[in-house]
């Protein structure tokens, strides 16, 4: 976590792999790729996966259930309210609450 402007977070990532498919019920997500390239992965019906490269965004809509994924070691910001929840109603061994986004407990694993 970076910063907050009203009740948005801004956080920062470096990703590699594959994120646990989820769904934010009441939140849009935005992605920003600084570098390499992440791949989000939507059901058909949703638009089917998109591929977003270093200056592009993407924001994933409510309701949409997706994963993500980056062959390489991918950098990304993302813009969320300070309400989403990491996998959404998922829980994973990646899971991590706001609190360990925050810093405010200790943090293992990505």
């Amino acid at each position: 976590m970076v910063g907050q402007v009203n009740n948005q977070y801004i956080k920062v990532a470096k990703v590699q792999g594959e994120f646990p498919w989820h769904c934010h019920e009441h939140e849009d997500e935005m992605f920003l790729v600084l570098r390499g390239v992440l791949r989000i992965g939507r059901a058909e019906a949703d638009g089917g996966h998109v591929s977003v490269h270093p200056g592009e965004f993407f924001v994933v809509l409510r309701c949409v259930r997706h994963n993500t994924s980056a062959a390489e070691e991918t950098w990304i910001a993302l813009v969320e309210t300070t309400t989403t929840l990491h996998t959404g109603s998922e829980q994973t061994a990646l899971t991590r609450s706001i609190a360990d986004q925050l810093g405010s407990t200790s943090r293992s694993g990505n």
